[in-house]
C-alpha cells in the first residue's frame, strides 16, 4: 500500500492519500472505479484545495450526464467562502455522473472529500496518464507553495487596500 501524506498550510494540515492519483491543474483527486476495463474515474477535491477554498456554498454543474467532456473544458462553477470560480474537467472522457447528494447539500465536500464528498466520474477511453502519484503531487505542491502563498497575500492586501479610510462613508 502506499504510504499517505500530508500538505502543512500554515496551522492546517492537508492530508492526501497515497492509493489516489492527482490533478496538479485544478487540484482534484482521483479514484478508478468499477471493474478495471471500464476506465471510470471518480473525482473530488484535494484537501489541499478545500483548505484553501474553505466552505462551499454553492455547486452547480455546466454539462448533464452522459455527455463528452475535454480536457479542461468547462464543466461547472463553485462559490466558496473565498471566491467563486469555474471548474474544469482533469480529463477527457463521457460524464458518467454527479454526486446529486454533494450538488443538493455542498457542505458534504467540507465534512468528507474523499469519500461522500466526490464530485463526479468521468469514463476515460484510456487510463488518465497525466494524473500523477501522491509523491509527485506533494513535490508539486511544495514546488509552488511560494506563489500560492504570495497570491493568497496579494489578494488579502488588495481587500485591506480598497476599504474605505476611516472617516470616509
Amino acid at each position: 500500500m502506499i504510504e499517505d501524506k500530508v500538505f502543512e498550510i500554515g496551522k492546517h494540515r492537508a492530508p492526501l492519500p497515497g492509493g489516489l492519483l492527482y490533478a496538479t491543474t485544478n487540484h482534484v483527486w482521483a479514484r478508478q472505479v468499477g471493474d478495471a476495463g471500464s476506465q471510470i474515474w471518480q473525482f473530488g477535491f484535494t484537501s489541499y484545495a478545500l483548505a484553501l477554498m474553505r466552505d462551499i456554498y454553492f455547486l452547480d454543474w455546466s454539462l448533464s450526464d452522459g455527455l463528452p467532456v475535454d480536457h479542461l473544458a468547462l464543466i461547472g462553477h463553485i462559490e466558496t467562502s473565498k471566491a467563486e470560480s469555474d471548474l474544469y474537467a482533469p480529463v477527457s472522457g463521457i460524464i458518467v455522473r454527479f454526486n446529486e447528494k454533494a450538488l443538493a447539500d455542498p457542505a458534504i465536500i467540507n465534512a468528507d472529500g474523499y469519500g461522500a464528498g466526490w464530485l463526479y466520474e468521468i469514463q476515460c477511453t484510456n487510463a488518465p496518464s497525466h494524473l500523477v502519484d501522491v509523491d509527485a503531487y506533494l513535490s508539486h505542491l511544495h514546488a509552488t507553495w511560494a506563489n500560492t502563498e504570495r497570491m493568497i497575500k496579494g489578494g488579502m492586501n488588495r481587500i485591506v487596500d480598497e476599504s474605505p479610510d476611516e472617516g470616509e462613508a
